[in-house]
């Protein structure tokens, strides 16, 4: 049997959170990474299609008041996913600080010209894999891709590496955000935050 861990920590009184939820996760992004938490961006995003849900983890490269922001293949299962169906849910899970966030909203892309600045940033070997894989779909083997890369690597020599119009960056806008912190005897506690149309609603979840 899977042992249960015991779980602690400070506990959560949504009169003394932020009533902006971007605030209230910006600080505790903060806490995850001032705790040296592992890769805290990392984030398991959920998608679906014909009532097939799938989920894996991206990373998360920026947020504001506007949403989180990751980038992808447009082409990839996510993309066509997403492009589907808007609708998503995000996943935070820093464990050593016994802490979670549940995100559910709708994802629309960035503009060209943001996932132009984020692309340039990205090192080259990164750049010529976005552009040359295909991503999700089934390839003979490795020796294919590797191919691939180095016929790009050739083809770009001493040249800047232009974006590829299939990849790109998305923005989730949430409509739900839910802080969770773990609690002994499983007495957890959850706060939600949910929108109604301008305003964000705070209210507390039974574990």
């Amino acid at each position: 049997m899977i042992g249960r861990p015991e779980h602690s920590g400070v506990t959560l009184d949504p009169s003394s959170m932020d009533d902006d939820p971007m605030v209230e996760f910006a600080a505790w992004f903060l806490a995850a990474q001032n705790a040296e938490v592992p890769q805290p961006n990392a984030m398991v995003l959920a998608t679906s299609h014909d009532d097939r849900p799938s989920a894996r983890t991206v990373l998360l490269k920026e947020f504001d008041q506007q949403g989180f922001v990751f980038f992808t293949n447009y082409e990839s299962r996510k993309g066509r996913e997403l492009e589907h169906d808007a609708a998503a849910a995000l996943n935070f899970a820093w464990l050593t600080l016994h802490r979670q966030i549940r995100i559910e909203g709708r994802v629309t892309r960035v503009t060209d010209e943001q996932s132009d600045a984020y692309y340039a940033t990205r090192p080259r070997g990164a750049q010529l894999a976005a552009g040359i894989s295909r991503q999700s779909e089934v390839i003979a083997d490795r020796g294919q891709l590797e191919a691939a890369f180095t016929a790009a690597e050739e083809k770009f020599a001493g040249m800047e590496i232009p974006r590829p119009a299939h990849w790109g960056g998305y923005r989730l806008r949430p409509e739900v955000v839910e802080f969770w912190q773990g609690q002994p005897d499983r007495m957890h506690d959850r706060v939600r935050y949910r929108r109604d149309d301008l305003e964000w609603i705070k209210e507390r979840l039974s574990p």
